[in-house]
């Protein structure tokens, strides 16, 4: 066995109890200071019962849930099959207390610079048709972006924006060469704090900073970042942040957050209308409505009531255990694993080796073999991962030394590592 070093209610009525955290609306940080290591041991075994089925280091694509999630939406189910919606009101409580929540966990004001959304996409697509674009005007991002953070902007050619991006890891300092392309007319950097294919990791206060200087707004894609390390929207000027759920949040598909920093509240304009994004959507026998002020005004349509609540659920673990030791748990996974791999003489780790760079996500390589075939390999050996450019692993905070472990010794098998 290869050895590593280094390793050390939500109040909507819904009978389904977890660790509650106070919700006082500040950075994301430990919530509960009587947690110790011991303790969070316990409760991650006991809310991912998948630690005993395989090897999952997929979660840069889709997690497991943990427990507490995979209870609400059964008595969610449950309840709407034996009471229709009489619960609706507390739901609602519910889905307000998520605003605040997600707002702690990002350094944001308030809940009411929280958006709920389907998914990354959607708070991509709002700011693409929401922003005043001009001819002439330009964005900056970066070369080899996931889709998402690419197809919204590439379309905005049809009114004369053009898209300047730039090979990340083809220079010493990829901060520079990003804001180098900042000039008077650009009017958007978009990143994604993490690039979902080797984990290479952006120094998010610098560009945030550098924009913030030359009057560029700043979007961040988040989704292979938060729940795995912390962001904070108010040290690194973030302007707009969008993040699904389904990644290191581990909640359900389709319900996701976007952030948006209150000045841009009242200039993005709300491209979609629709009966929720006004100050009262449930006074419906008012004649007179006004839009809402803040993120709000962003949700035109009937919300995903079972996702928010499956989302309040997951936030509430990870607030529970706290954005250090949540990073702690992570790159530790990270560590166990480069270091392992380097030793393999058949593998070449892909991601970078500077710790500042670091993430949840692994990319190696073995040369001469396909990553789709490997990763098919590694299924069949009870390691569950993906083919992207290479083999990409992606532990999570509920794993930890044995699991890596097991890991390392399932590569060497099947790299044919000595």
């Amino acid at each position: 066995m290869m050895a590593l070093e280094g390793f050390a209610d939500m109040g909507s009525g819904l009978p389904v109890p977890w660790l509650e955290a106070p919700r006082s609306c500040r950075h994301y940080r430990p919530m509960n200071d009587a947690l110790d290591t011991a303790a969070i041991d316990a409760l991650l075994t006991d809310e991912f019962p998948s630690l005993d089925r395989h090897l999952y280091v997929n979660h840069a694509a889709i997690s497991p849930w943990p427990r507490r999630v995979a209870d609400v939406v059964s008595t969610f189910a449950s309840t709407n099959r034996d009471e229709g919606a009489l619960r609706y009101p507390q739901w609602l409580k519910t889905a307000a207390g998520l605003r605040e929540r997600a707002a702690r966990m990002i350094g944001a004001d308030s809940g009411g610079d929280i958006a709920m959304v389907a998914n990354t996409t959607e708070g991509v697509d709002i700011v693409a048709r929401g922003l005043p674009w001009r001819d002439g005007d330009n964005i900056v991002t970066v070369d080899g972006e996931f889709p998402t953070n690419r197809m919204a902007w590439e379309r905005l050619a049809a009114v004369g924006v053009s898209l300047r991006s730039v090979d990340i890891r083809a220079t010493d300092d990829p901060e520079a060469e990003l804001l180098a392309q900042v000039d008077e007319r650009t009017r958007l950097m978009t990143v994604s704090a993490v690039q979902w294919t080797d984990g290479f990791r952006l120094d998010l206060a610098r560009l945030g900073s550098g924009c913030r200087q030359a009057g560029a707004a700043f979007f961040v894609d988040a989704i292979q970042q938060l729940g795995a390390l912390p962001i904070d929207v108010t040290a690194c000027h973030i302007d707009f942040l969008a993040c699904g759920g389904h990644k290191w949040l581990m909640a359900p598909e389709g319900i996701g957050l976007f952030y948006i920093a209150r000045p841009w509240q009242e200039r993005l304009v709300a491209a979609r209308a629709g009966w929720r994004m006004v100050e009262r959507p449930y006074d419906m026998d008012s004649a007179a409505q006004s839009d809402a002020t803040d993120a709000r005004q962003f949700e035109p349509g009937t919300p995903n009531t079972m996702g928010q609540l499956a989302l309040d659920a997951s936030l509430s673990l990870i607030e529970a255990i706290g954005a250090e030791e949540a990073r702690r748990r992570v790159l530790a996974n990270t560590q166990a694993l480069v270091t392992g791999l380097e030793a393999m003489p058949s593998v070449r780790v892909l991601s970078p080796s500077a710790p500042e760079r670091r993430s949840g996500i692994v990319l190696f390589e073995v040369p001469g073999r396909s990553a789709q075939a490997l990763c098919g390999e590694l299924g069949r050996h009870g390691v569950i991962c993906a083919p992207r450019g290479g083999v990409r692993l992606s532990p999570h905070l509920y794993q930890g030394k044995a699991q890596m472990e097991q890991v390392l010794e399932r590569v060497e098998q099947v790299a044919g590592g000595h």
